[in-house]
């Protein structure tokens, strides 16, 4: 089995493909079930963020397991697999590992180091684990990125780098805010995780008074309530806009809530004087209409803009500590993968070796009839003693040798030399060179890869 990491982020995809690519929760499990009804996906693991969405997949064949995941992505996205080429990234076994755990350690967040990232890989594993979609290798990959997560940031100082998206967001607001957003009123819509980090963020930068809206009113009133803020119902946004200076937009609404009528009337109400209005969009699909940036008085930030504002941020010292740990874990990871791999074909051969001697002590009884029940035993222990000694060393050096690099041969080599029909989960196979490009991003059209063809 091969492991394939194929998606989209804010790197390789503007916010209107990551929209069309996003993965409600309501749609997770069904996300999960789809790829699994794919002829070459055997595992799954989805991750939907407001910055990426990527699919982890145990995969039965490099061609097939690629055009399936790229079927499924196109389907959600509404668009033809080519319109999505140009954005998608493909990692393949021992890339598809390091990348998984740059991931997990923030080394390919927006803002390096940030640890939300975390937290959503972990829920994205259990999404996958409540839909039964993971198997032994996505269980293994997944447990020890999250691992590796938490082991970048407790033995570095990539926090502080690290800040989240959120205070990253409000710092660029408070350029718009002569630099300081104590004392500024502010408005979060939604009580989601991104919202309540929202509201903390805000509070301990001094920002105030404080005020959260959200469809569920009863979550608004708890997350208000947690901060000395005040809640107020949906149907009052146009109210609540107009008195505030801030906005942090983050819910999973599947269409804008801050419209461009919505804002438009917000304006007419607020005082001309207070200075602009600055929007924050960190929700995917987007919260603000398009439109509403183009209002006099507005400074939209959303993950777009944020992404080319961040890009020059530096944590380079930090970052580079991470990444040789990352190194080494992964290495780890692979010497794990190669020693599995290897697994079955010692027991293949174990297994060829108990037939053997099955088949020698049938033999046996049917000549010497006049063995005791006592006798036969005795035999049967001495000869599985005898081949279970002979097989002890060499399969014990097998499993050591697998797990250095190249250690596939030797398994192969046992195949070969003990004629051993070992169930075959993946091809031996090689990367093709439609994933020559650095970044991971597929130099081919996916259209011509078909859906269900390629290797098995």
């Amino acid at each position: 089995m091969k492991l394939l990491a194929v998606g989209a982020s804010y790197r390789t995809a503007p916010v209107a493909t990551l929209e069309q690519l996003a993965v409600a929760p309501a749609e997770l499990t069904r996300m999960l079930d789809r790829l699994l009804a794919q002829p070459y996906v055997s595992e799954a693991v989805l991750v939907s963020t407001c910055n990426r969405v990527e699919v982890y997949a145990a995969v039965s064949g490099f061609h097939g397991g690629l055009g399936d995941i790229c079927a499924v992505l196109a389907d959600q996205a509404g668009a033809p697999p080519a319109a999505l080429a140009n954005h998608l990234y493909v990692h393949y076994d021992a890339a598809a590992v390091e990348h998984v755990f740059r991931v997990a350690a923030g080394l390919d967040s927006m803002v390096v180091g940030e640890a939300q990232i975390l937290g959503q890989l972990r829920d994205a594993y259990h999404w996958a684990t409540g839909a039964d979609s993971a198997g032994r290798l996505l269980h293994e990959l997944m447990q020890q990125a999250l691992r590796v997560g938490k082991r970048a940031h407790a033995e570095t100082n990539i926090d502080r780098a690290g800040q989240s998206v959120v205070t990253a967001a409000l710092d660029l607001a408070a350029g718009h805010l002569d630099g300081d957003l104590s004392g500024r009123p502010a408005l979060v819509v939604g009580a989601g995780a991104m919202g309540a980090l929202g509201v903390a963020t805000l509070s301990r930068r001094g920002a105030g008074p404080l005020t959260v809206t959200n469809r569920g009113a009863d979550r608004a009133v708890r997350l208000a309530e947690s901060y000395g803020a005040s809640a107020v119902p949906m149907a009052e946004l146009v109210d609540a806009l107009s008195t505030v200076d801030i906005v942090v937009a983050a819910t999973a609404a599947t269409e804008p809530v801050l419209t461009l009528d919505v804002v438009t009337r917000a304006l007419a109400e607020r005082d001309p004087d207070r200075g602009p209005l600055v929007l924050l969009d960190l929700a995917v699909p987007r919260d603000v209409e398009p439109g509403v940036a183009e209002l006099p008085g507005v400074e939209v930030i959303d993950i777009d803009r944020m992404a080319s504002l961040l890009a020059t941020g530096e944590a380079a010292a930090d970052a580079a500590e991470v990444t040789r740990i990352v190194t080494g874990e992964v290495e780890t990871f692979l010497s794990w993968l190669r020693g599995a791999d290897v697994a079955p074909t010692v027991a293949a051969l174990r297994g060829r070796a108990d037939d053997v001697v099955t088949a020698e002590l049938r033999r046996l009884a049917q000549r010497r009839p006049d063995f005791t029940d006592d006798q036969r035993a005795e035999v049967a222990r001495t000869v599985h003693r005898v081949v279970q000694r002979l097989l002890h060393q060499p399969t014990v050096r097998v499993r050591q040798l697998a797990a250095e690099p190249g250690g596939d041969q030797y398994a192969a080599l046992l195949r070969e030399l003990f004629d051993l029909q070992v169930p075959q989960t993946s091809p031996v196979d090689t990367v093709p060179d439609i994933v020559a490009n650095a970044d991971g991003r597929p130099s081919f059209d996916v259209a011509d890869v078909p859906p269900t063809g390629g290797e098995r």
